[in-house]
């Protein structure tokens, strides 16, 4: 609820408290629902959410998965954006929000890392930098959505795996 820096800072929250914490899924199925929902248009956290509550616990574990992760924060932030506006010109507002920026970027960089060591065992370390280093060019530098880059691996992936199962099947024949 008191989260800062967008859907992003909290999911490192979200993959503790599922992953670690109530084991309703491993590191690999989360991160194949991050990967998902970062391609889909909306909020990464309440779509997160409400694919867990779906899964755990069909419709009304979804609904109530919503209704938990958007409600009670939409409610605090009409209360505390009343109090900021308040306050606006103050400089305790303002170190606020520069203090709090770093905090949520050192969040998201925890939760990087974490994919990228796991993505060793999968991959190897090799892939692993090749794919960073595509993922940065054709962000940063061809300014291309994260969306795409996200479908077209998802595309490469779902490709090598049927070409594996086909090529596994035609040599146990």
């Amino acid at each position: 609820m008191l989260g800062y820096g967008g859907g992003l800072s909290a999911i490192p929250l979200m993959q503790k408290e599922v992953v670690e914490r109530y084991s309703w899924m491993d590191d690999e199925a989360f991160s194949d629902i991050l990967a998902l929902t970062n391609a889909l248009p909306g909020p990464v956290n309440t779509k997160m959410a409400g694919y867990i509550g779906w899964r755990l616990a069909g419709f009304w574990g979804m609904m109530n998965a919503l209704l938990a992760s958007f409600l009670p924060t939409a409610v605090l932030m009409i209360l505390l954006l009343t109090v900021l506006h308040a306050y606006k010109d103050k400089p305790w507002v303002e170190g606020m929000a520069k203090g709090v920026m770093p905090i949520a970027g050192v969040m998201i960089g925890v939760l990087a890392w974490d994919f990228v060591k796991k993505s060793k065992s999968g991959l190897g370390w090799t892939m692993t930098i090749v794919y960073i280093a595509i993922s940065l060019v054709v962000m940063q530098l061809l300014h291309i959505h994260p969306a795409i880059l996200i479908a077209a691996f998802i595309i490469m992936a779902m490709l090598s795996k049927g070409k594996t199962k086909t090529s596994h099947r035609v040599g146990e024949k």
